[in-house]
């Protein structure tokens, strides 16, 4: 087989075979097959897509290019939960131990963050103590006896994919839908869960900007998941300005701490509910969505979710007095107030603006050796549909630099107005099972 011959197939639209799909992968990761004729390679499907089958052979090259986690000795059936990312979104902490609380498995491997904040994994490394790298024994015991665990990613987890994305960014071949697909879900089958939910988010702050996109990215993973034999459910969610009120990286651990104890905002509440009846229906704890969602707003307002919330913080090692007084978390040296420089009502929030604002403020990483700032972040004070005087303060920035003009810039330019009340948008567009 030669993979000239491969790129020609699919320069014109073929069909390729599982037997060349993995030639592709294997030799590119062996090292056998040249950068340029991989990049040629990604630029036909691109252009060209592929069908159902080929994504499906495609993820499957990926998983098998690494490690894959055995987690048969966990009891029950384990459900996963992937977000394809946003600017605010701590639903991952949420939804943990809400999921855990109703019985249901979540043996969580997550990531580190590259863009304007970090990852689940450094959300958490903000708590005094944490422990996110596990040894496997004690990962699977803490899922068996507290029916939850976090741990970092792999490194040897879809090699593949890593490899292959890295030539993605460099090639303008990233926005491909069979591409995201397979990287994504490649990723959560090596994972090694029984069942996922997919939280594909729809607007400036997420990668697909339009619900069409979205939509297509949603049932794209749907159908991979269906056809490896994974009971998979994509949700659609808003993403058109920041989750919450917080972005960072501590001050979403206090905002997620809020959402448990019943105190959070109303976007990233019914986000967060929508997701984790989702996964409590997978796990064969509820028949019905209504059911699921009233159960576990109750737990919530009864105070168990943010105990149990407490619990996974004891047991990877962090301080749990956290989750009772959140300013135990860092806490930066300066909070500098963005003002609005004209009234009316707040119409848009560019929330790609205020995750680089926040990045500046050093609460992400611009490149995957940077430091994070766990204490920087942005408080917004005012969002879509509020309505605002000249000089009302829109956002606090906290960070531990002195000279924040540029992020201050940044953030003022985030916000849009007009002069009538703003409709606003649905947080669920789509629900795909």
């Amino acid at each position: 087989m030669r993979m000239v011959d491969v790129i020609e197939k699919k320069k014109h639209g073929g069909i390729l075979s599982q037997d060349e799909i993995d030639f592709v992968v294997q030799g590119y990761v062996n090292g056998e097959i040249p950068d340029y004729q991989v990049s040629a390679f990604l630029m036909a499907v691109y252009f060209k897509g592929m069908a159902k089958r080929e994504i499906a052979d495609l993820t499957l090259a990926f998983v098998n290019s690494g490690d894959k986690n055995d987690l048969s000795s966990i009891q029950g059936i384990k459900v996963d939960k992937h977000s394809s990312g946003g600017v605010g979104d701590k639903l991952s902490l949420v939804i943990i131990p809400l999921v855990a609380s109703v019985g249901v498995p979540v043996a969580k491997m997550s990531g580190r963050g590259l863009g304007h904040t970090g990852g689940t994994i450094d959300k958490l490394e903000s708590i005094e103590g944490f422990k996110t790298v596990l040894d496997k024994e004690t990962f699977i015991e803490n899922v068996n006896r507290h029916k939850m665990a976090i741990v970092s990613q792999s490194s040897n987890l879809t090699p593949a994919d890593k490899k292959i994305y890295a030539l993605r960014d460099v090639t303008a071949t990233v926005d491909s839908i069979p591409l995201i697909a397979s990287s994504i879900m490649s990723k959560k089958i090596a994972s090694g869960a029984d069942c996922i939910v997919l939280d594909v988010k729809v607007g400036s702050g997420a990668f697909m900007k339009s619900i069409a996109e979205a939509v297509e990215l949603a049932r794209t993973m749907v159908e991979i998941g269906k056809s490896l034999n994974k009971k998979t459910i994509a949700i659609v969610t808003d993403m058109s300005q920041p989750l919450g009120h917080e972005v960072g990286n501590a001050n979403e651990v206090k905002e997620a701490i809020q959402i448990l104890k019943g105190e959070g905002a109303e976007d990233e509440t019914t986000i967060a509910l929508t997701l984790a009846s989702y996964m409590a229906i997978l796990g064969g704890v509820f028949e019905d969505f209504a059911t699921a969602y009233a159960e576990l707003d109750r737990i919530i307002k009864s105070g168990r979710a943010v105990e149990k919330f407490k619990e996974l913080v004891r047991i990877q090692g962090g301080n749990p007095e956290v989750i009772d007084n959140p300013n135990m978390l860092p806490q930066s040296k300066y909070h500098i107030e963005v003002r609005s420089s004209e009234s009316g009502y707040v119409s848009a929030i560019d929330a790609e603006k205020i995750g680089l604002t926040a990045m500046l403020l050093g609460a992400g990483r611009a490149k995957k050796d940077d430091v994070i700032d766990f204490s920087a972040g942005v408080t917004m004070l005012k969002k879509v549909g509020d309505k605002v005087d000249k000089g009302d303060v829109l956002c606090i920035l906290h960070t531990n630099s002195a000279n924040a003009q540029e992020a201050i810039a940044i953030c003022q330019r985030s916000y849009s107005f007009s002069t009538g009340e703003i409709k606003l948008s649905n947080y669920i567009h789509e629900i795909i099972q």
